[in-house]
């Protein structure tokens, strides 16, 4: 499919980037070589062929739902300037 320079200025308004009259006739042959790709790729049979959400079978490690607070406060309070049992202490900010 080829795009000639019209087109190319529509589809530079439409993304909001500015494209010199000069600057058209290249990115038209780009685009239109970009498309060129995209249609070989609609050309190949993929009937049978599962989708895929990646090129290896991964199975991701699970781990229950459960709440709990990590165990770890004393790790987080850490560098808390002025801690109060297992909680921060903020300024008052509301009268």
């Amino acid at each position: 499919m080829a795009l000639d320079k019209a087109t190319v200025a529509h589809i530079a308004h439409l993304a909001r980037i500015k494209v010199t009259e000069a600057e058209l006739e290249q990115l038209a042959g780009e685009l239109s070589n970009i498309l060129g790709w995209v249609e070989q790729l609609d050309e190949v049979d993929t009937e049978g062929v599962a989708p895929m959400t990646s090129v290896v079978d991964v199975t991701l490690p699970w781990r229950k739902d459960v709440v709990d607070d990590g165990g770890y406060a004393d790790k987080v309070l850490t560098n808390a300037p002025d801690p109060e049992d297992a909680f921060y202490t903020v300024p008052k900010v509301v009268e």
